[in-house]
């Protein structure tokens, strides 16, 4: 029997958000994306989300430290716990992406085992790795120490878990993407575990995004989106409580998430097909395309920018594939020597 039963109201916002997520959806299944793309832009997002998922919770790491870590590299100045956390969400999302190819349903079991993988090793096991809580934990206000919300019991904490899989694996109305939202919003309202609720609430939003086909190219990060503005995130959870258990409001928030990283990642993707297609009709090699995916993004471009992006090749090197740009046309130069900056030089970009 399933009793979780979820209330909420679709409103326009709402519908405007699935249609925006279905747009772009449909954009990145249709899109001639070049698979060296996809697979740089997907390993880019879970980098992006591996350093936004632990800053959520509190992990001090730079998004410059999060890429040398995840890189093999070794950050000296970084906290142990911090850098645990980073390096088990990893392992966490190569376990959902395992899981995804199997095609099994969501079980108790599993969340356990994300959780598990998120927490292991992480304060000496205060967080207790893939059990549910046997005490009475609550939500606190980090500045005020006031206690913003009392999850249920603990003694309840299994049969809750339990209605909310079931209610998972069974057939359902709701669109998929309010399906990940609510399955989000339900694992921190029970607030199963000890520590790592919120981890392992995205992540499993995550799986369920993937596990209905709305998986995007694995290009987007809803993380971001939250610790951008974490107090917006923080009420838009408890907004729900404050109102009776109506989930509309936190939807809302869900969706609009959602559809604003697929619009980035949408702009991204027409920018990659726009420096393709210069690419081919210049016959551009590989140094000068990141030249012109750079402008691209941003209106002007000097050498040295060019050097980070090709690290280990000479400057003199990088000074004629950007010449050889401006006799195609394809750069206009302004200045001289190392004074240098280049622009775009192709009429409609």
């Amino acid at each position: 029997m399933v009793d979780f039963a979820p209330r909420f109201t679709i409103t326009n916002r709402i519908t405007a958000g699935l249609t925006a997520i279905e747009r772009a959806r449909g954009f990145l299944e249709a899109a001639t994306l070049s698979d060296a793309w996809v697979r740089r832009m997907s390993q880019r997002a879970l980098l992006v989300e591996a350093h936004a998922t632990t800053h959520i919770e509190g992990a001090e790491l730079t998004l410059a430290q999060a890429e040398t870590l995840l890189a093999g590299g070794k950050v000296e100045d970084a906290r142990d716990d911090d850098v645990r956390e980073l390096l088990n969400y990893r392992e966490a999302f190569n376990l959902v992406s395992e899981y995804v190819g199997w095609g099994e349903p969501i079980t108790e079991g599993l969340v356990r085992e994300i959780h598990k993988t998120l927490v292991e090793g992480v304060r000496g096991g205060e967080g207790q790795p893939g059990q549910y809580r046997t005490i009475q934990n609550y939500v606190g206000n980090s500045r005020t120490k006031a206690v913003i919300y009392m999850p249920p019991p603990p003694s309840e904490v299994p049969a809750l878990m339990h209605e909310l899989v079931a209610w998972l694996g069974a057939e359902s109305a709701v669109h998929p993407v309010l399906v990940a939202g609510l399955a989000q919003f339900q694992l921190v309202h029970i607030h199963p575990f000890v520590d790592g609720n919120g981890r392992t609430s995205r992540l499993l939003s995550t799986l369920c995004l993937y596990r209905s086909g709305y998986d995007f190219k694995r290009l987007f990060t809803l993380s971001e989106y939250y610790d951008r503005d974490r107090s917006q995130f923080y009420q838009a959870i408890q907004g729900v409580r404050e109102r009776d258990m109506d989930l509309t409001g936190w939807l809302e928030f869900f969706v609009d998430g959602l559809s604003t990283q697929l619009a980035e990642v949408k702009a991204r993707g027409e920018l990659a097909i726009r420096r393709d297609v210069i690419v081919r009709e210049h016959s551009l090699n590989d140094r000068q395309a990141q030249a012109v995916g750079l402008l691209l993004e941003q209106p002007e471009l000097a050498v040295e920018e060019l050097e980070k992006l090709c690290p280990g090749v000479n400057r003199r090197t990088l000074q004629r594939d950007l010449q050889g740009l401006v006799e195609k046309r394809v750069l206009k130069m302004t200045g001289a020597a190392r004074a240098a900056r280049y622009r775009l030089g192709i009429k409609g970009l």
